[in-house]
């Protein structure tokens, strides 16, 4: 058990706030446990532990592979923070480690944090395109998710023939958080191209759900 392990297990159980920790979970659909600290505290009190990570510029994954299997969702926020914080440090090789945490444990919260850390890796190496590409065809709906919504935010840098091709291979689906990510990764792309994204629901608006209708559509 690592000393930063040890540390913030510490900090967490000094910070348990039961009445929070019920109504994180309840608001999780009761999936997970909660110690009940919020993303403001929890992060405030992870700060020193993690100051000394960044300077390191090493990724300790037998450290975020010990946070990950502890049973309290905090503490798969742990990694997904720490890995936000290593991001310059991440390269496409990684993407091995960090589909481990993708794939187990899932829930929108995870899936939501893993999309930018993954994405970020692709902005440098366009192999992860096909990993994308091959995700987005995957019988897990959250990894499908997660590559409907890998881009969010590039604005400019958005790989368009990247984001159509997956959006595609997604349509005619039934599912809420599928049809969710779609519209929120158009909405997104919109407010850099909208005369794309405009053409995209024309020539595909039969085959998507009304809900990711709406949702690309708010800022046209």
């Amino acid at each position: 058990m690592s000393e930063k392990y040890s540390q913030i297990i510490s900090l967490f159980e000094q910070h348990r706030n039961e009445k929070q920790a019920e109504a994180m979970a309840a608001y999780m659909k009761n999936h997970f446990r909660f110690f009940g600290i919020g993303s403001k505290q929890r992060k405030a009190l992870e700060k020193d532990i993690f100051k000394k990570e960044k300077q390191s510029k090493v990724i300790d994954w037998e450290f975020l592979n010990q946070c990950f299997d502890h049973p309290h969702r905090e503490m798969q926020y742990v990694v997904s923070d720490y890995l936000m914080m290593m991001q310059k440090y991440l390269h496409y090789e990684d993407i091995e480690r960090i589909e481990y945490y993708v794939r187990n444990k899932q829930w929108w919260d995870s899936i939501d944090a893993f999309d930018t850390i993954i994405g970020d890796i692709g902005l440098s190496d366009q192999r992860v395109n096909q990993i994308m590409l091959s995700w987005s065809l995957d019988e897990n709906m959250w990894m499908r998710r997660l590559a409907i919504d890998h881009q969010l935010n590039r604005k400019n840098q958005t790989n368009k023939e990247l984001l159509g091709e997956i959006i595609v291979h997604n349509l005619n689906s039934d599912e809420f958080f599928i049809n969710k990510a779609i519209g929120w990764s158009l909405r997104e792309y919109s407010k850099t191209n909208p005369t794309w994204v405009k053409a995209f629901i024309k020539e595909h608006q039969e085959d998507m759900s009304k809900l990711s209708i709406k949702e690309a559509g708010k800022y046209l």
